[in-house]
């Protein structure tokens, strides 16, 4: 990072204080254990700068700004008392790293996987994980993707809520246990994301605009203040939020980013933050000789968010497809199609997978306007599908996963229709074997005058909800403690059986060269009525083409492979007794069948065969 902002150790006991505070007149460096105030040097630009000696990693601190109290850094690397307490200075240089050898995974050959640090073990910790990455990678797993884990208030959250963007939660483990554990997955051959907020900062224990215009009243969200990316001032926090992504590269070793609701983050500068970022981005991975990522959460169904700066875009790697899980969902779930009531035919479905955007300038009852400008030919390692996220199951009142929604077959229809599309999947935590905890939103603020706001938000955010029972009481820590995962239900039962359907099937999409290829080129659909789905993959240029054939109905649907290949050997079939956590009486599909010859495909079932010819 250039010129950062916050502490560092320029040397053994020599640190380097540095704070930006445009319209303040004088700033203190408090430290503390032993006692000593000094104050600061400001320059034009609006920094305030001290270098001290006999300062060692460890020492806690705060800033006292125009003779105010004090209050914790902007840009501290650790709150070790939580976000209201002093600040902490820390040696990134300390810890010695074991990952020489990495050197990145292809981002079209990820298999990602998003995890909520504090409910995903028992103990909540990074260092907790560890342990369990071993099964990830036997499933096929190679890339997780953490939940916001930069300082948030009290010790549950979904981070969310953070308010120092630099430091690392505390009661995670802080900046010493998320390296441990980025550093234990490159030794195991998995990538490591993390999740990030540009858009808002949490309420509780945001001191930022007590140092200067870090927010706008130009621009809303729906979550508090903008960010000021684009008025007076703004090149510093441009800069903040910029270093902000390099540091979670350069100081952690993370491989990308997913940046949260950029349709949120407003800038009409000449040089828009999203333009800044790639420049430096750029710059960093030829230091670093290995790819760094950015994965967006946007709103905006408009390919110019993946396009390169230079053609007019924001640089992104690849964004979320919300379309891809609206259009897949109400397939699953007929009840919950008042959830999504724009998304509900076949042809949906199948323009998510030839398109990418379902909606592409149609008009939108939910937005009562039209929405979306065609993605159509933008290559499907441009964006991210999944079945279930945070969002998906969090936002809804009681917290349910599809695996408590709909039923067993439903789920093996889902896992495949998401793992053999010419996308990059993602899973949630515990969905490989139909975890049944739910996932809810929590919080653990001390002010109760925002638990109460937090609370009466959540209820009328759920009023119109049809559900049996009132969502659980986000600030309750028992709410936080019913959304950890059950570890051992992976073991038992349908969840083995489950969890040995997504192995096979991220095993076939490593293997068949099809399933490697992501041109719109070489996808192909066609719909059997309302019931049914044929999926064509191909090789480039339509060689050693496979096709899936998904049945969402409850009845038996009589199909045909209509594409070219003289005969078709099946390879995969849901209905097969292997992948049936009870014995079935099931009438299988036949093993091989001719072009256009017809056979009858199991009620919820998915069948991929490839070309024999």
């Amino acid at each position: 990072m250039s010129n950062p902002v916050g502490t560092t150790l320029i040397s053994p006991g020599v640190c380097h204080f540095k704070v930006w505070a445009p319209l303040k007149d004088n700033i203190v460096l408090h430290l503390f254990d032993p006692d000593e105030k000094i104050p600061l040097t400001k320059d034009k630009e609006g920094y305030f700068t001290v270098t001290l000696h006999n300062i060692a990693a460890g020492r806690k601190y705060c800033y006292n700004i125009d003779g105010a109290e004090g209050v914790p850094d902007p840009a501290s690397y650790h709150q070790p008392d939580g976000v209201h307490g002093p600040s902490q200075v820390v040696d990134h240089n300390r810890y010695q790293w074991n990952d020489d050898q990495w050197k990145g995974i292809p981002f079209k050959d990820l298999i990602l996987y998003e995890i909520h640090v504090g409910t995903f073990t028992a103990a909540g910790t990074f260092e907790a994980v560890i342990p369990c990455l071993d099964d990830l990678v036997d499933v096929g797993i190679n890339a997780i993707e953490i939940m916001p884990v930069s300082q948030f208030p009290g010790n549950r959250n979904w981070g969310y809520d953070g308010v120092f963007p630099y430091a690392v939660q505390n009661t995670y483990g802080g900046q010493e246990g998320l390296k441990k554990l980025v550093d234990a997955c490159h030794q195991k051959g998995i990538a490591v994301f993390l999740d990030v907020v540009y858009n808002h900062v949490g309420p509780e224990g945001n001191y930022l605009s007590l140092y200067g215009p870090y927010f706008t009243n130009t621009y809303c969200t729906p979550w508090g203040d903008a960010i000021n990316f684009d008025g007076a001032w703004s090149d510093a926090v441009k800069e903040y939020f910029c270093n902000n992504a390099l540091y979670w590269f350069q100081c952690f070793h993370i491989d990308g980013l997913r940046i949260d609701a950029v349709h949120m983050v407003f800038d009409n500068s000449a040089v828009n933050v999203w333009e800044h970022l790639h420049e430096k981005m750029t710059v960093l991975q030829e230091k670093t000789g290995r790819p760094l990522h950015l994965i967006a959460e946007s709103d905006l169904n408009n390919p110019k968010v993946i396009r390169d700066p230079a053609s007019g875009g924001y640089g992104f790697r690849a964004q979320w497809l919300d379309d891809f899980h609206h259009a897949l969902y109400v397939m699953l779930d007929f009840n919950g199609r008042e959830r999504y009531i724009d998304f509900g035919r076949m042809e949906q479905l199948a323009k998510a997978y030839t398109d990418g955007f379902v909606h592409s300038g149609e008009y939108v009852k939910f937005r009562r306007r039209k929405h979306g400008v065609s993605s159509a030919g933008v290559s499907g390692d441009k964006f991210v599908v999944f079945i279930l996220n945070h969002d998906q199951a969090g936002n809804r009142p009681m917290g349910e996963r599809l695996s408590m929604l709909v039923d067993f077959d439903r789920l093996k229809l889902a896992a495949a229709a998401m793992l053999l599309s010419p996308y990059v999947p993602m899973l949630f935590m515990g969905e490989e074997y139909g975890e049944q905890s739910p996932f809810f939103y929590f919080v653990s603020h001390s002010d109760k005058k925002l638990i109460e706001a937090v609370r009466k938000g959540r209820k009328e955010e759920f009023k119109d909800f049809n559900t049996n029972g009132e969502s659980p009481d986000p600030q309750d820590e028992k709410t936080f403690n019913d959304s950890k995962l059950k570890w051992h239900l992976r073991k038992e039962g349908q969840h083995f059986v489950l969890r040995n359907w997504y192995k096979e099937l991220i095993s076939l999409r490593k293997k068949i060269p099809a399933l490697q290829n992501f041109s719109k080129n070489d996808t192909r659909t066609q719909i059997i009525g309302q019931s049914g789905l044929i999926l064509l993959r191909c090789e480039e240029g339509g060689k050693s083409p496979m096709v899936c054939l998904f049945n969402f109905s409850e009845k038996e649907l009589d199909v045909s492979i209509p594409f070219y290949g003289k005969r078709w050997i099946k390879i995969l079939d849901s209905s097969d007794a292997m992948y049936q956590p009870v014995k079935s009486k099931t009438k299988g599909v036949p093993s091989e069948v001719l072009l256009h010859e017809i056979f009858t495909l199991p009620a919820v079932c998915v069948c991929v065969f490839v070309a024999g010819f």
